[in-house]
């Protein structure tokens, strides 16, 4: 049987993560993964011909239980002789200040400090304790929330940080075999209470879900990240592949503003074809981040089928995206764009970019919306409506079932009361279910179905914003 140590020396060689000469920042927190990472690099480092350094950030979310890890992290490497950068951050205030998602918030800072210590040290390499418990999780997690190829690819054994490098070797062994190791070195951790708590996605699938798979397959992990590996070399020769074929595809007009070929777009495999649309998104938006709505893609695939007349789709930050017969026009939106007529599928637990607005339904849950303290949040029953969801301009005739109300009420008279003006009602959007029932004159009135209140039969939220705030 393969020892933990060889394991990991022979998956850094392989992913070629370390090279003689390197100074490695490595992330420890105190606990099983990064004291199991610390023990092995310590006897390692003259063999790798390496220069270690330590991270260490505490969040001052457990009071003093955190400020007690701080200073293990801080007394062991001072044995070792292991220059450490430690910094305590105060994530309950952040969260106070901006809301949102704690974990989110204390990755962010936590990576801003580690990008911090490398560029003032030159230091080239930051290493984290990822393993392959944890691919395994991530995987399951994409696939639940979306199933985007972007997100089943999981974490990459190494991906370019700050000005170096971010380097995983221990996704090549799973959580039980880095806690026997350490236990092996006689090593010592510190227990984080909060990873036994399913207040996280992240945990419940790491209690729930993961043990379940294990039982029917105890290599699932190792699956996990031989599956994710290949996904990503795909992936990569495949986006090398669109970006070759992209300039004869799609053609700059103009400043921000884009012209793409649908025959010759449409000629082109289905894989491809998605990789073009990002790579176009990327020139539109400075900071497109791909694992955001797959919405955007799905539309503008859906405006592309065809070749036959006029259509347009709204995308963010006032960009459309005009079809005229066989060509597709992305540019800033204008004045006589105002009046074109706007129909699309809204995708449950996404946001979806339309005139004026954005949208979101999903699971009745703020960490998937990473937002808390909004005021235009309704709670439904997902039962009392059938997907797929849309939305399309207002027709003659609509009515929308209100609280209160015996009978249905005219959308026209609606929009005339809530003083909307007269040139925006004909395009202002309606959402629908897949029987065409109203569900809500968006950013105005919902049906009598929504609560702004959860109630105990509702699984689902709908919230929307104007798109500029």
């Amino acid at each position: 049987m393969v020892s933990f140590e060889t394991k990991v020396k022979n998956y850094i060689i392989e992913q070629q993560l370390i090279a003689s000469g390197d100074r490695l920042l490595i992330a420890c927190s105190g606990g099983i993964d990064s004291m199991g990472l610390l023990h092995f690099f310590i006897k390692f480092q003259h063999i790798f011909k390496i220069q270690l350094f330590v991270a260490h950030v505490d969040h001052m979310l457990r009071g003093q239980t955190s400020a007690e890890d701080r200073v293990f992290v801080e007394e062991f490497c001072n044995e070792q002789g292991i220059p450490t950068f430690s910094t305590s951050i105060p994530i309950p205030q952040y969260l106070h200040e901006e809301g949102g998602n704690s974990q989110a918030i204390c990755r962010r800072e936590r990576y801003a400090f580690f990008e911090k210590i490398m560029k003032e040290h030159r230091i080239n390499k930051l290493v984290t304790a990822h393993h392959a418990d944890d691919q395994l999780e991530s995987l399951l997690m994409a696939l639940t929330k979306s199933g985007s190829v972007n997100g089943m690819k999981g974490m990459y054994a190494q991906r370019k940080f700050s000005s170096g490098i971010l380097i995983r070797p221990f996704l090549a062994v799973t959580k039980d075999e880095i806690q026997k190791y350490l236990k092996e070195q006689e090593g010592n951790f510190r227990e984080d209470a909060s990873n036994e708590k399913d207040d996280y996605t992240r945990n419940r699938y790491r209690h729930h879900v993961v043990p379940l798979l294990k039982k029917e397959n105890p290599n699932v992990s190792s699956n996990a990240v031989f599956l994710a590996e290949n996904l990503q070399q795909d992936d990569d020769l495949l986006n090398r592949l669109a970006l070759e074929r992209f300039p004869q595809v799609v053609k700059l007009q103009k400043e921000n503003t884009f012209v793409l070929k649908i025959p010759l777009f449409q000629n082109e495999p289905v894989a491809l074809q998605r990789r073009m649309i990002l790579i176009l998104l990327n020139y539109l938006y400075s900071n497109y981040n791909n694992a955001q709505s797959n919405t955007i893609i799905i539309s503008i695939l859906n405006l592309i089928k065809k070749t036959n007349g006029s259509a347009l789709i709204y995308l963010p930050e006032g960009f459309i995206a005009m079809r005229k017969y066989d060509e597709v026009v992305f540019e800033q939106s204008n004045k006589s764009a105002e009046n074109t007529v706007l129909e699309q599928e809204v995708t449950f637990n996404e946001w979806t970019h339309t005139l004026r607005f954005r949208l979101y339904i999903g699971e009745a849950s703020f960490e998937q919306l990473g937002m808390k303290n909004i005021s235009k949040l309704y709670y439904f029953n997902s039962k009392d409506f059938s997907p797929p969801f849309r939305i399309r301009p207002r027709r003659d005739g609509d009515r929308i079932s209100l609280k209160g109300m015996d009978s249905p009420k005219r959308i026209s008279r609606i929009l005339i009361d809530e003083k909307i003006p007269l040139h925006e009602r004909d395009t202002w959007p309606i959402l629908v279910d897949a029987n065409d029932d109203i569900m809500a004159i968006i950013g105005v009135r919902v049906n009598k179905s929504f609560s702004k209140t959860m109630r105990p039969t509702d699984d689902s939220i709908l919230y929307f914003q104007p798109e500029n705030s």
